[in-house]
């Protein structure tokens, strides 16, 4: 199997400072969470007037195709059930 993103749901955590997404293997939940920093890297402004939370959320929207295919990459090298994406793994 490979790994699918059929649910276009994520939410922010503000105490972990980032965004928890999931991804299916089959049957199979793979949750990841991708640090803000990540997105902050990938040229998205975090800053504003907008709630830090919608800030963050739109960052990923707007990232989604790029978070996802690291994060194929990443789930393809070490199958877990879980995966911290950091702004190492964008480079």
């Amino acid at each position: 199997m490979t790994l699918a993103f059929p649910n276009p749901s994520r939410s922010f955590d503000q105490e972990r400072n980032g965004v928890y997404f999931i991804g299916h293997d089959g049957m199979f939940q793979i949750r990841f969470f991708i640090e803000a920093e990540a997105l902050a890297k990938n040229g998205i402004a975090l800053g504003g007037k907008a709630s830090v939370e919608t800030a963050y959320l739109s960052a990923f929207d707007g990232l989604r195709t790029s978070i996802q295919q690291v994060a194929g990459k990443v789930y393809a090298r070490h199958r877990r059930d879980s995966y911290t994406l950091t702004a190492a793994d964008f480079r």
